[in-house]
């Protein structure tokens, strides 16, 4: 991986950005045995936003995945608004908390559909419409969300981090955010379907006060991006894929990913 990656920072205010990234909120990062995560789901900008509605959406798996494996919590999702999922841990260590969603339906016209395009990094979907004359028409899509987020239990830091939770789209750090501190650089590789993904958009998010700082960053041939590590507090890595799809209801299937963590 080329170590010389061009970073765009950009500064945000709250609530100004067009509200589409979904992650998963804890109360806190850091717990005890015995204590309890209190989960929302969440859809907006940076870390603020509105909850999930979830009287529309689904959720079609959860699991939590420590250094003993994997456990099922798909059934024990709430559908209210905020405090979507309670959990008590029982083991120390790094844990991973991965969630699918349903496909849900859009429709766009041409010039929304463009806008979406760009600010993603989608710029490959538009080609491709120019080329099947497609370009002044509407868009039909399917979207799916794929979110994970990493939660330390104790002291004693493992390698769940950077286990692959077998999501379709999935963003994978290669360092314990829980083992870094502000100054050093976290590796993470992006991949679809197991497989690199390569001059993908990449954003990451960190939440300084009421404030959010966004590096947008591209990946490399190996699916890899380095961002420095410039805060405390809580970091999104989000991203998104889109390719042809093969539904009926629809001329494209995107998928949304997000991976959150905290910087002590």
């Amino acid at each position: 991986m080329k170590k010389g990656i061009a970073i765009l920072l950009v500064f945000v205010l709250i609530g100004l950005a067009q509200a589409h990234e979904f992650w998963m909120l804890p109360n806190k990062f850091r717990f005890e045995i015995g204590e309890k995560i209190i989960l929302d789901f969440r859809v907006g900008e940076g870390f603020e936003g509105d909850h999930w509605d979830l009287n529309k959406h689904k959720v079609e798996k959860l699991s939590i995945h420590n250094r003993v494996g994997e456990i099922a919590l798909t059934d024990k999702v709430e559908t209210a608004k905020g405090k979507n999922l309670e959990y008590t841990f029982n083991n120390v260590g790094t844990h991973m908390i991965a969630m699918q969603s349903d496909a849900a339906f859009i429709e766009q016209s041409s010039e929304e559909f463009d806008a979406y395009l760009s600010e993603d990094g989608l710029d490959y979907i538009r080609e491709e419409r120019e080329k099947l004359g497609e370009q002044n028409s509407s868009a039909k899509e399917l979207y799916t969300r794929y979110s994970k987020l990493l939660i330390q239990v104790g002291e004693r830091a493992d390698d769940t981090y950077k286990k692959s939770a077998g999501l379709k789209f999935e963003i994978i750090p290669l360092q314990n955010p829980y083992e870094l501190k502000s100054g050093d650089y976290l590796d993470c590789k992006v991949v679809y379907r197991g497989n690199p993904v390569s001059g993908g958009l990449v954003k990451v998010w960190s939440h300084v006060g009421n404030r959010v700082f966004l590096q947008n960053i591209y990946t490399e041939s190996d699916g890899m991006i380095r961002f420095p590590i410039s805060s405390t507090g809580p970091w999104m890595v989000s991203s998104v894929k889109m390719v042809r799809s093969n539904s009926p209801k629809a001329e494209w299937e995107s998928m949304w990913s997000s991976l959150v963590f905290e910087i002590e």
